[in-house]
């Protein structure tokens, strides 16, 4: 095996000049990307999609780090904050309406505990998996091989370590659970803050107006 199906295969591999251009590449992309006048959202996100593959919109406030980019694929409106980096050795999956939030890791890369073999430049990528409607708060690091469920929320600055279930609230280092999501959580926005009665009802129309669109879309194409 050449390093580039070593690298995939999630075996030891070195960085030979294959890697090293497609690396350069998404520097490339990444320095226009991150000096981009942050006005310029349309601009901004339209490069994001040519680094990573997108399934729908993304809204991406710069800066932003990845190693290869292409190794990313993002589910639909899905939102990276300021300073998030993905080192996407090993492929890196998000789903559907994710919120990374200021200065999240993403980490696939690792290297050999023994230094004899770390000196040796050798590194590995295991994949990392994400659900939908999931919420990394600011400063999360998500480790190698790591897979976390569809709605479930970190805790800022939480190091994820290991598998996160679905319908969670997790945090600490390492993350562990702290408590599952229940119907309650719907009553309020923050702690023991509840929602207002004119926004309870605002969200109500707006959910029963994205149930009506699903089905009708179903229907479409039945």
């Amino acid at each position: 095996m050449n390093d580039t199906e070593r690298r995939d295969n999630g075996l030891l591999y070195l960085t030979d000049e294959t890697l090293a251009e497609q690396m350069n590449q998404a520097r490339r992309i990444l320095q226009k990307l991150n000096t981009m006048d942050r006005t310029d959202t349309d601009g901004i996100n339209s490069l994001a999609k040519k680094l990573m593959v997108c399934h729908g919109d993304l809204l991406l406030n710069p800066p932003f780090y990845c190693d290869y980019g292409y190794n990313i694929e993002v589910g639909n409106n899905c939102l990276f904050n300021y300073n998030c980096t993905i080192i996407d050795v090993g492929k890196v999956k998000l789903g559907d309406y994710c919120l990374l939030g200021p200065n999240v890791n993403i980490y696939t890369a690792g290297h050999p505990i023994h230094p004899a073999l770390r000196n040796g430049n050798y590194t590995y990528g295991i994949d990392v998996e994400i659900g939908d409607n999931v919420w990394l708060g600011g400063n999360v690091t998500v480790c190698p091989g790591v897979k976390i469920g569809s709605n479930t929320v970190i805790g800022a600055g939480s190091v994820v370590t290991k598998d996160i279930p679905s319908w969670v609230v997790a945090a600490g280092n390492p993350c562990r659970v702290i408590r599952e999501i229940t119907e309650s959580d719907r009553d309020y926005y923050f702690k023991d803050r509840p929602l207002d009665a004119e926004l309870k009802e605002e969200i109500r129309r707006r959910i029963s107006k994205t149930s009506d669109h699903h089905q009708n879309s179903v229907k479409e194409t039945q």
